[in-house]
């Protein structure tokens, strides 16, 4: 068993009184930072803080600035209308941002450029007619800004504004394929696009500068269709990092799925390159399938280099899986000649956020690797069986950023803080500490790396030695015994971080009064792709008897667990594997279960959206529900007969992913045989709940249960 440690370096904070234990509330309102965002120059950073008051029921966002070199934070505005800011001008201080409202009160949004010493000064550039966010903006030899933004278009072009947009006489919706619904939201006419504009330089000498916008914003994405009609960014979990422009301003890049293919069935997406001043017309892809041998998956994060002669980006070979490995790509920026290239490509991790270095020689990326997601350089010229190494260790990064003097700055997330923010060099060296959240948000006081710990174990589906969390709860003494709660990821690839989460946060579970085991069995991601892809074909038995052995483990290893009143819950195919456990002999081994949005009756799979991930994971499509379908033999209800163990539900309304009608099943199931049950609906949240009133019933009422059947609490009954 490893313990986290951590080097304590020289940083001053304000000392706040010792937390007993973090509660749902304090994580909830707790403040919530965003990446740090450095000026050219790297003097400072400005970055969200959102905090949330439940006495008021209302969030407030403010922008703090960080001094990366005294290391001092600030306030630098309370405004929370400004949402976006992009460093851009004629100075390292001029900025260009995004105020949430227009004069017009339509909907739309305003452009204001400013000096981010003088915030006071800003100038008033332009008013846009809908919502249009992920601002990216560059200044050209003449002076001049070309920015992009995204928006959802019309068929025909134009931006997308629901404030102005007609109500039609019936809400009537029809479909002639199969794509019709996604995440939470049934598809529309309506597509995102990505727009470009300009904004003319004026005579002056200010360092905010002076401009004018001519009105002209233009779709590349809108109308380039075939089998399905491009869209970029990809919804629903898309943004700006599925487009860049290239510092000069010449050169756009976008995302989109392949058009050539129906959207439900296939993962497989394709870059456009196109030049700022044309059209959709001239876009061209720099990845179509057949041009890069192998690679006909999933596409992400096209990024120019800093003198923009190539595009760094991730793709992915299978067409129809959404977890296989990303390789590393660099092209050429020559609609000519492409000229693409695999880097590291034989590397056995799978990447998801680059960023170039200064002198375009390097690539900084950051990839799940054993419970962390890490960050390693890779030349660009790395040879197929290059290996990288590491820079950075503990933590998940929300971002990074190469400064001008070549470090990166990293905002990162671990178990024990929400956010932290430092620098480190090339060869991994930490040269600052800025903040570390647990050391200044009262909720967070007393949370660290010693609440933590990790064990690895074996199991009799494969070779690989699995990996698992411990969280320890407040005041954790090895000389007493806790109950344990067992918690199963989703995904089912994916996996169990070192990172903070307000949904799934183990340290509120844990100060519960449990230690929490967070297992990462076969289908993880950071242990090498075939751990990930065995999963496929074999829910039911490859996942399920790791952990059991991770249970055994527990049972044998630890006598501060108590595993006779544990508990064992979670979410999406966690849900899944706790319906699992309700049929089988892992189920008796736990006094409560709870199932977040997860599947109950398999055979309804097709009920959900992505088709290519069922399509995927049950070994081929849907045909017919016989024995030999693993459709049929992984389905939960087989094992009816043997549900006995009480069973907490969640199941909301706009979880297209997983219907509520799965959850609605299982809870009917279990109360028709009287096992004790209770089901908590949310008509306003999807396959997460993220409202933090929502959520805090949802910590409410699953605490009451599990806290109930562990003993934890006195309560005369868990309803």
């Amino acid at each position: 068993m490893k313990s986290i440690g951590r080097i304590i370096l020289s940083v001053a904070f304000v000392a706040l009184p010792l937390v007993n234990a973090i509660t749902p509330e304090g994580m909830l309102s707790a403040p919530r930072r965003g990446v740090a965002q450095a000026n050219p120059s790297g003097d400072f950073a400005i970055y969200t803080k959102t905090n949330y008051s439940f006495e008021d029921q209302q969030a407030t966002t403010e922008w703090e600035q960080l001094n990366l070199k005294s290391g001092g934070i600030s306030t630098w505005t309370t405004d929370s209308n400004i949402t976006e800011v992009v460093f851009v001008g004629p100075s390292s201080t001029s900025i260009l941002y995004i105020n949430a409202t227009n004069e017009e009160g339509d909907g739309g949004i305003s452009l204001y450029t400013a000096d981010a010493t003088r915030l006071s000064t800003a100038k008033f550039v332009a008013s846009l007619p809908a919502p249009f966010s992920g601002l990216k903006a560059v200044a050209t030899k003449s002076g001049d800004i070309h920015f992009l933004m995204f928006a959802s278009a019309y068929p025909n072009g134009t931006a997308y504004n629901a404030d102005l947009a007609e109500t039609p006489a019936s809400t009537a919706r029809i479909y002639t394929d199969i794509y019709v619904r996604h995440w939470d939201a049934y598809l529309t006419p309506q597509r995102n696009a990505v727009f470009g504009g300009i904004l003319t330089k004026r005579n002056g000498t200010s360092s905010q500068g002076n401009y004018a916008f001519g009105g002209k914003l233009t779709n590349y994405v809108t109308g380039k269709c075939n089998a399905t009609c491009a869209e970029s960014p990809v919804g629903p979990m898309g943004g700006s990092g599925d487009y860049d422009i290239s510092t000069d301003g010449s050169q756009v890049v976008f995302l989109t799925k392949n058009i050539e293919l129906p959207l439900a069935n296939f993962t497989s997406s394709q870059i456009y390159w196109v030049p700022f001043s044309g059209s959709v017309n001239d876009s061209v892809p720099i990845n179509p399938i057949g041009a890069t041998p192998g690679a006909e998956g999933a596409s992400g994060s096209p990024t120019f280099s800093k003198d923009g002669s190539k595009i760094a980006y991730f793709q992915m070979n299978g067409i129809f899986y959404e977890s296989d490995r990303n390789i590393i790509y660099v092209a050429d920026a020559d609609r000519n000649n492409f000229n693409v290239t695999s880097v590291a490509g034989d590397w056995d991790r799978s990447p998801d956020v680059l960023a170039w270095s200064n002198d375009d020689s390097i690539l900084y990326v950051a990839a799940p690797d054993l419970g962390r997601e890490r960050v390693f350089p890779v030349p660009i010229n790395a040879a197929a069986d290059y290996k990288p190494t590491n820079i950075t260790d503990e933590g998940v990064p929300a971002g990074m950023q190469v400064l001008a003097n070549g470090q990166i700055l990293i905002s990162d997330s671990k178990i024990w803080s929400s956010r932290d923010y430092y620098t480190v060099n090339s060869v991994g060296k930490v040269t600052k500490v800025y903040l570390q959240a647990n050391l200044v948000d009262e909720a967070l006081s007393g949370l660290g790396p010693e609440d933590v710990s990790e064990f690895y174990f074996s199991s009799n589906s494969t070779e690989t030695e699995l990996q698992s969390w411990i969280i320890y709860p407040a005041n954790f003494s090895t000389e007493k015994t806790y109950p344990l709660a067992f918690l199963v990821h989703g995904g089912p690839q994916g996996g169990f971080y070192n990172s903070w989460s307000t949904r799934w946060n183990y340290k509120v579970w844990a100060d519960q009064g449990y230690v929490v085991i967070a297992p990462n069995p076969t289908a993880s991601s950071g242990w090498g792709q075939n751990l990930t892809d065995a999963v496929a074909s074999h829910w039911g038995d490859y996942p399920y008897w790791d952990l059991v052995y991770a249970w055994d483990y527990v049972n044998s290893s630890l006598p501060y667990v108590d595993t006779s009143r544990g508990i064992s819950a979670g979410a999406s195919f966690g849900g899944y594997m706790n319906n699992w456990f309700q049929g089988h002999e892992m189920g008796r081994r736990f006094k409560a279960l709870v199932t977040h949005d997860g599947v109950t009756n398999s055979l309804a799979d097709y009920a959900t959206e992505e088709l290519w991930f069922i399509n995927h994971d049950e070994g081929g499509i849907f045909t017919s529900p016989n024995e030999t379908s693993t459709y049929y033999r992984w389905n939960p209800i087989l094992y009816y007969e043997n549900w006995a163990t009480p069973h907490f539900v969640v199941h909301n309304d706009l979880d297209y992913r997983l219907p509520v009608s799965e959850g609605i099943m299982l809870f009917n199931m279990l109360q028709v045989k009287g096992v004790p049950s209770k089901f908590l609906n949310f008509p306003d949240e999807n396959h997460w709940v993220l409202d933090r009133e929502n959520s805090r019933v949802w910590h409410r009422e699953i605490f009451k249960w599990i806290n109930y059947y562990s003993g934890l609490s006195h309560a005369g009954s868990p309803f």
